[in-house]
């Protein structure tokens, strides 16, 4: 069998005549490429053990971070942030706006001095408003019923009807000719049911 004969001289010598240039260029590269070998040769022989420990231990580090980071709730939040980035860069601009024009430092003033104003309670005062809140929270529960709101409309309703109609100076005759008005009997009537109410609750409040 035959061996595979290498590329003759004489050839080799033309070829390098007739591009000389190009094969110029490519024993640049290869120097560089030796060059390169040489250097990274070089930096392998100069690690030491404790050097290589180190790294290892870094590499392991960062490959421990990195599982650490991919969990349903960090991939979750980066869909969340991906979904809503116009949004959270119209936030973010919007907070920067607040920062340099100073009004963010001084909503920040504010929330400090209601803290400071918060912890300046004493329990005396806190009882206080505490009651002053109940106290509140019943006359709202009050107000909320469904015939005290029909009662306080009607009333409203009727103050204002009677500033609309401009009433007349009235005396004990027109006092009489009145009571016989079937409207001013049923809100004679009326106040009468009022009246009679606020009593029942008074004497109830004082009984207790």
């Amino acid at each position: 069998m035959s061996e595979t004969q290498g590329p003759d001289p004489t050839d080799l010598e033309a070829a390098i005549a007739e591009n000389p240039e190009a094969v110029a260029a490519f024993v640049e590269r290869l120097d560089a490429v030796n060059e390169l070998l040489d250097v990274l040769a070089l930096g392998e022989g100069a690690l030491s053990d404790e050097m290589v420990r180190e790294l290892s231990a870094t590499g392991s580090t960062l490959a421990e971070s990195a599982d650490g980071l991919a969990t349903d709730e960090t991939v979750a939040l980066a869909e969340t942030v991906g979904e809503n980035g116009d949004e959270l860069r119209e936030a973010l601009d919007t907070l920067l706006e607040l920062q340099r024009s100073g009004t963010l430092d001084e909503v920040a003033e504010l929330a400090e001095v209601g803290s400071l104003a918060t912890a300046a309670l004493d329990d005396e005062m806190v009882t206080s408003l505490a009651g002053t809140g109940a106290a509140l929270g019943e006359v709202a529960q009050t107000a909320a019923d469904d015939d005290t709101r029909d009662g306080v409309e009607t009333l409203l309703k009727s103050v204002g009807e009677a500033e609309r109609e401009s009433p007349e100076r009235v005396g004990a005759v027109g006092l009489l000719r009145g009571v016989r008005d079937p409207e001013v009997q049923y809100g004679l009537g009326y106040l009468l049911a009022v009246a009679s109410a606020i009593g029942r609750e008074r004497t109830a409040a004082e009984s207790d």
